[in-house]
């Protein structure tokens, strides 16, 4: 094969049939549906997690030697790999022969096995000192650096599992079969439950138990997608190749994508390590805190640039600039849409959602009251992350990963610096305030730089818009101040009122925005795109 395949014309016998197209709008329905459902399960996860563990040590053992694999999950599989990924996926679908295409899945396959099981390999030996690298603090209490080099070294096979998942998720996702990789994350949360109630009980020390689930996730969730992948005669033999062209393309490529398209995440992280040099409880309020908004950022932003990236790949490599503008601009409006209302909803109901979910078992009020302060300073990053997660397709899509990367290095140098102005005053809930603020600079220039080079071009009606969702928004958030009772009378109530209410408040606010907008004009077929 040449290093340009795709270039040359194949007999039509022999091509791939290209990947039917739908809407995005319903395609992003689906995803968020699905999305949606694992979210409500981790939100149940982390309930039985808060009242099994509450935020002593056990827990902050567990979510350390988790956040490691999982971060790296998101940095490589779901980061890098995916953006890197589906573009020259779509290519070969789009216009490459099936021959090629199945030498690409058989030599990606092998070859992502291949290196990340040497890494997990390595990993494992080395589970002490990756633990001091990722949480510093837990040099202070050797038993606790001990407890989470032992989970660590059941937890971080997931990585080798869950990016094999990432690869036949990506290729179903590019034959616009999302549905399937959107619900496969539903397992590891059923999986971490069942760990919760069924091993817990069994271990000296119950975060151990939650260690093995995480494993068990790993092979559930990519024994699922097999099925579906030989359903479409996708499913690949994995023979490293490093040499084929399209491996060595998605290399080049993902290799500026891991700061571009991560950059949040390697903010998170960075929070966790200063959090662990804080007070006791530090690790888990942040984490309590960024599971709700990890829900709406998951269900929208991120269900809008799943079906967005491959449908923006098939553009480009039609040469349709247009469309490609278009459909940024739908991705942008879209989620300021959605966005807006929930980072609004998440900053004024922060204690109830807290006490409504966590406050069980182990989790005091104080811990209630910390965990609401870093909640806010997420929420009020929310659009900026959704903002990150569609605007970055632009640059992927069009195989561009230097532009990014400069960025990324920006905006991770900004947030390095607002960490150290924001940690002594506000300790932990500085940490996520300045998670927020390089978030809101990584956007911006994201945004600024596509409009720079004219792939962003704004359609006609934004002036209005805005206008429709500021006036939308401010009649929602002063209708849930005024209704909901103060967080205090919500730590007496039974879980049934909790319940009841949050309910109410959620639905009230959604309606109360929704009958706004509806009234000012905005049409569901305002929100229609062909992919």
């Amino acid at each position: 094969m040449t290093d340009h395949p795709v270039q040359e014309q194949p007999d039509p016998d022999d091509l791939v049939v290209a990947p039917k197209r739908g809407g995005l709008m319903r395609s992003g329905l689906v995803v968020g549906a699905m999305t949606m459902l694992s979210r409500v399960m981790g939100l149940a996860r982390d309930v039985v997690i808060a009242a099994l563990l509450g935020a002593g040590n056990g827990a902050d053992a567990f979510f350390v030697a988790f956040k490691i694999p999982n971060f790296l999950r998101r940095l490589f599989a779901e980061g890098a790999f995916n953006q890197a990924f589906v573009p020259v996926l779509s290519e070969y679908a789009t216009r490459g022969s099936k021959r090629e295409v199945r030498e690409l899945l058989d030599a990606v396959a092998g070859s992502l096995a291949t290196v990340l099981a040497l890494i997990t390999a390595i990993a494992m030996l080395a589970s002490p000192w990756l633990v001091w690298a990722f949480a510093p603090g837990f040099g202070r209490d050797p038993e606790k650096l001990t407890m989470t080099a032992d989970m660590l070294r059941l937890t971080f096979p997931y990585l080798l599992l869950i990016s094999l998942t990432a690869f036949a998720g990506s290729t179903l996702n590019t034959w616009n079969r999302f549905a399937v990789p959107a619900f496969t994350p539903v397992l590891l949360n059923l999986s971490l439950i069942g760990a919760a109630i069924l091993l817990t009980p069994l271990m000296s020390e119950p975060a151990m138990g939650l260690a093995w689930g995480v494993l068990i996730a790993g092979v559930a969730q990519l024994a699922f997608q097999v099925p579906f992948l030989a359903r479409l005669g996708l499913l690949p033999r994995p023979w490293p190749d490093f040499a084929n062209a399209g491996v060595r393309r998605i290399l080049r490529l993902m290799v500026p994508a891991l700061f571009g398209v991560s950059v949040s995440q390697i903010n998170l992280l960075l929070d966790t390590v200063l959090a662990s040099l804080l007070a006791a409880g530090s690790v888990s309020w942040l984490y309590y805190s960024d599971r709700l908004v990890e829900l709406p950022l998951g269900v929208f932003g991120i269900a809008i640039a799943t079906v967005i990236l491959p449908a923006l790949s098939r553009r480009h490599a039609e040469q349709s600039r247009e469309h490609f503008a278009a459909m940024l601009d739908w991705a942008i409006r879209t989620v300021l849409l959605l966005g807006l209302p929930a980072a609004l909803a998440l900053a004024v109901l922060a204690e109830p959602l807290l006490i409504s979910l966590f406050h069980y078992g182990a989790m005091t009020a104080n811990d209630i009251a910390m965990a609401a302060m870093s909640l806010r300073a997420y929420a009020l990053g929310l659009v900026a992350f959704m903002l990150i997660k569609v605007l970055a397709p632009g640059f992927f899509a069009r195989q561009d990963t230097a532009t990014p990367v400069k960025v990324g290095i920006i905006a991770m140098v900004a947030n390095m610096v607002f960490n150290l102005l924001l940690i002594w005053p506000l300790a932990h809930a500085g940490l996520a305030l300045a998670t927020a603020l390089s978030a809101f600079l990584n956007a911006g220039l994201l945004g600024w730089l596509l409009r720079k080079q004219g792939i962003l071009i704004f359609q006609p009606g934004w002036g209005r818009y805005a206008v429709q969702l500021v006036g939308g928004c401010t009649v929602m958030g002063l209708g849930l101040w005024w209704l909901s009772p103060g967080w205090q009378e919500w730590l007496g109530w039974e879980v049934g009122t909790r319940v009841a209410w949050l309910s109410a408040l959620v639905v009230s606010g959604a309606l109360v925005y929704f009958a706004w907008l509806a009234v000012f004009g905005v049409r569901l077929r305002h929100f229609r795109m062909k992919s």
